[in-house]
């Protein structure tokens, strides 16, 4: 079974950390990207899409509700919305805020875990507050790989503290996330 999904989570000072994440994510990686970062409901429409494009030549978009998730591409969550997975495409829901935030790490990374178990990795990031730790948690519980930035290295250590503390099963500095996942997503995962 390869991987299906790999989601990140991000919060303060996320834009940079994206940046430089992807940035050292090896080319043939092929498995799709979603990300939930934490950003004003009135974020100027496009503005966060192109400025994560700027660092890398895979194709970033904003997703659109019911969009099939395509090998090779990277999603990001739209301002105001929460990001579902389900199998094969995503929804989106204007349910509650989780934790002050639409869109909620935790609600993207429980939807994941719970559309494709072991087929996940998430990633989570820095932060101000806790949100991705559940959801980082229910990945593991389900066989998938929990990554953690470094609080070390985070502009915000509180979302990458609770994500330990939550049992990530990965820390690492900003700039080996990419590598790692590149490792990863070559090696044949068990069925």
């Amino acid at each position: 079974m390869r991987y299906e999904l790999i989601v990140i989570g991000t919060s303060w000072g996320g834009l940079d950390a994206l940046r430089r994440l992807l940035a050292h994510l090896p080319d043939e990686v092929d498995v799709p990207i979603a990300i939930a970062q934490h950003r004003s409901p009135d974020s100027i429409e496009g503005a966060f899409e192109t400025n994560v494009q700027r660092s890398i030549a895979r194709r970033v978009r904003e997703v659109d509700d019911k969009d099939e998730i395509e090998r090779g591409r990277i999603y990001l969550a739209p301002p105001d919305y929460h990001l579902l997975v389900e199998p094969g495409s995503f929804a989106l829901s204007t349910d509650e805020r989780v934790r002050f935030a639409r869109p909620s790490i935790d609600v993207l990374f429980e939807s994941a875990a719970d559309a494709y178990g072991s087929g996940v990795i998430g990633v989570v990031l820095t932060g101000a507050n806790d949100d991705g730790a559940s959801g980082l948690r229910r990945i593991a519980e389900r066989g998938g790989i929990a990554i953690v930035q470094d609080p070390q290295t985070a502009e915000r250590r509180a979302m990458p503290d609770a994500a330990i503390a939550a049992g990530a099963t990965v820390v690492l500095p900003l700039e080996a996330i990419g590598p790692y996942l590149g490792e990863l997503c070559r090696e044949e995962v068990p069925a």
